[in-house]
């Protein structure tokens, strides 16, 4: 992962372990480092946390540290979408995890194969090692952010929002300890002259209040840089102007559709052109406030159909311009939300490869209402506009400062145009030319597309040879068993 987006997980199970006594190596996989040389080779337990997209390489990684002697232990993401998958290739697959799981882990210490432990504990944990605690992890992580140092906090975990595609929609919303948040705050003032912190709450500022009062208590207004995702319902005007003066410098709020989730953008029962003025209405009001906004999108969804749902995303980033758009492809991660068994019972869940599931690479859930190529072509041509040089032009001029100006050229140019749009037409031309390819996303067959085999293997590289056998395809979760009382 880019250095600044890296997860809060990893660094907490470190110091757990340190914590307990254990000698404690730590690494961040950003891309580019050569992972078989970094892993050491005297290793007794190595803990791998990952999304899903990574779960090839850390099937690749577990099998090389085994024939080293190492036990394995999966957490993250993945673990807790695939775990049965994961039990093939890990001695412990870990769900909600805590620091009594670590250590039931630590004390048993022992290989379990050919299937791993499914360990998990009753929720997430009701604590966190502080920013002061896991400092160590946090700075060898940022050492390899060369230009901005973005240090990861959290306020809260879980959601009050119940998103049938995601996965926080059904862990309960809880705050964490305030102390510990403001001396945190305090803490990072003596590290940097004006630090940064992204807040990786799914929706932060749910206690709006007692957040503010927190950061407002702990350190002078606009001493430190915040980025948050948020939900358009909580950001009000007067809620907009203390976070302006508390220094919240980028707000990514979730829009995902334009015919459900009234409650979450504060727009009620509006539905279509209606929701798209209430909320490019809100969007550039909160853009007076706040200097980067990024708006989510989810594509795909089962109440969209034809080409409206397009042509209002079209309309919003013409009527919005300042504003950043991201679309993500709706993606069914094995067991993580409850609407994936409704699409496995009636079969519209494909076997992509866990290294394509990034909401954007592949879709792996068959659209209700639209054919594959259909569904392609308009979200290649929705991409295509917002990224356009026009859109990108307007997305400049509307911008407040240099700096939100420029971030908006370079990710519209770089991820987005070269990123995104590419792979979208890439899979549009194949659904149209390769027999193969559509049979396959038509479910007419499991055959793999090379395709896909072949990315994988460039992009595993030296790692390759290590994926065990049958690690690049993947047998969908099991289903829940259904019980009948007559």
């Amino acid at each position: 992962m880019n250095a600044n987006l890296a997860s809060i997980m990893p660094q907490a199970v470190g110091t757990w372990c340190e914590q307990d006594g254990h000698e404690v190596s730590f690494h961040t996989y950003t891309g580019t480092e050569d992972l078989a040389a970094e892993m050491p080779g005297d290793a007794d337990v190595v803990f791998i946390a990952g999304f899903t997209q990574a779960a090839q390489l850390a099937y690749a990684l577990s099998n090389l540290v085994r024939a080293r002697g190492a036990v394995t232990v999966l957490g993250g993401p993945h673990a807790r979408a695939y775990p049965e998958d994961a039990r093939q290739y890990f001695d412990y697959v870990l769900g909600f995890t805590d620091q009594a799981i670590i250590r039931e882990v630590l004390q048993d210490c022992a290989p379990h194969r050919p299937r791993g432990l499914h360990l998990s504990a009753a929720g997430q944990p009701r604590s966190l090692p502080s920013v002061r605690e896991r400092w160590k992890f946090i700075e060898l992580t940022l050492r390899k952010a060369p230009v901005l140092n973005i240090v990861p906090m959290l306020g809260s975990l879980g959601c009050p929002y119940t998103c049938s595609f995601c996965s926080d929609s059904v862990v309960p919303y809880q705050p964490l300890d305030f102390a510990v948040l403001k001396d945190d705050l305090r803490f990072l003032r003596t590290k940097f002259r004006r630090p940064r912190v992204g807040w990786h709450d799914p929706n932060f500022g749910v206690r709006f209040d007692d957040y503010m009062e927190a950061i407002e208590e702990a350190v002078p207004p606009g001493s430190i840089d915040f980025l948050a995702e948020s939900s358009l319902s909580l950001l009000t005007e007067p809620h907009l102007k203390r976070l302006q003066r508390n220094g919240f410098k980028a707000i990514l709020p979730g829009i995902e559709s334009w015919y459900d989730m009234g409650g979450k953008s504060r727009t009620g029962a509006s539905r279509g052109l209606d929701k798209v003025r209430a909320v490019s209405d809100h969007v550039n009001m909160i853009l007076r406030y706040i200097p980067y906004v990024q708006t989510n999108f989810v594509l795909g969804l089962d109440a969209e159909e034809g080409a409206e749902p397009f042509d209002l995303t079209k309309r919003f980033v013409a009527t919005t311009p300042g504003a950043f758009p991201v679309y993500s492809l709706l993606t069914a991660f094995g067991q993580s939300a409850p609407v994936n068994v409704e699409y496995q019972r009636a079969n519209r869940v494909l076997p992509v490869p866990f290294h394509f599931l990034n909401c954007n690479q592949a879709m792996n859930v068959r659209p209700l209402n639209y054919s594959w190529p259909d569904f392609y072509a308009r979200v290649a041509d929705v991409t295509a506009y917002s990224y356009s040089w026009r859109a990108v032009v307007d997305r400049y001029r509307a911008g407040g400062s240099a700096i939100p100006r420029w971030m908006n050229v370079v990710r519209a140019v770089s991820s987005e145009r070269a990123g995104r749009s590419r792979s979208h037409q890439q899979v549009l031309q194949r659904l149209g030319s390769d027999a193969q390819f559509r049979g396959y996303f038509e479910q007419e067959t499991t055959t793999l597309p090379p395709y896909y085999a072949d990315r994988i293997r460039r992009d595993l590289g030296p790692l390759w040879p290590w994926l065990p056998a049958g690690g690049v395809e993947h047998q969908l979760s099991p289903l829940p068993k259904v019980s009948a009382a007559v």
